[in-house]
């Protein structure tokens, strides 16, 4: 199975990340009355930690269960794990805090899929797992 290009899972990542804006949106909604109702303060590290939480559930949560998320879906992407078997819990949670050091390296961990004769990044790697591009149906070619 062909690995998806860089911009390809560039345009994936920006549509979850306004996805994830929303949930972070609700997440925060819920979490208001237990601070009465107030603004969260740079002083209160249980919320930054709060909305790690709600990023990873969101990511596990899809990759888990189809393994895709709303952006991948859109931009017809799919993780899997090495076997292209659907990827368990816990690759999903080395995928997403791995993801988060691609990041940290000023994206190099993302950009790497350019040059990677496998087209996999840092954490596709550490993770174990992959994407892979599914087939785009053409107009007129349905059954």
């Amino acid at each position: 199975m062909k690995a998806p290009g860089f911009l390809r899972r560039l345009g994936a990542q920006i549509y979850d990340a306004l996805l994830l804006l929303a949930v972070w949106f609700l997440a925060t909604a819920i979490a208001l009355p237990f601070n009465q109702g107030q603004a969260f303060t740079s002083s209160q590290w249980l919320y930054p930690l709060y909305l790690l939480a709600v990023s990873l559930i969101f990511y596990a949560w899809f990759w888990t269960h189809g393994g895709q998320t709303l952006g991948m879906r859109a931009w017809k992407i799919k993780v899997l794990n090495s076997q292209l078997e659907a990827i368990s819990g816990q690759q999903a949670v080395t995928r997403f805090f791995t993801a988060g050091l691609s990041w940290l390296c000023l994206g190099l961990g993302f950009i790497w899929v350019v040059i990677d004769r496998q087209g996999l990044a840092w954490h596709d790697k550490l993770s174990n797992t992959r994407l892979v591009q599914l087939a785009i149906e053409k107009p007129g070619n349905r059954e």
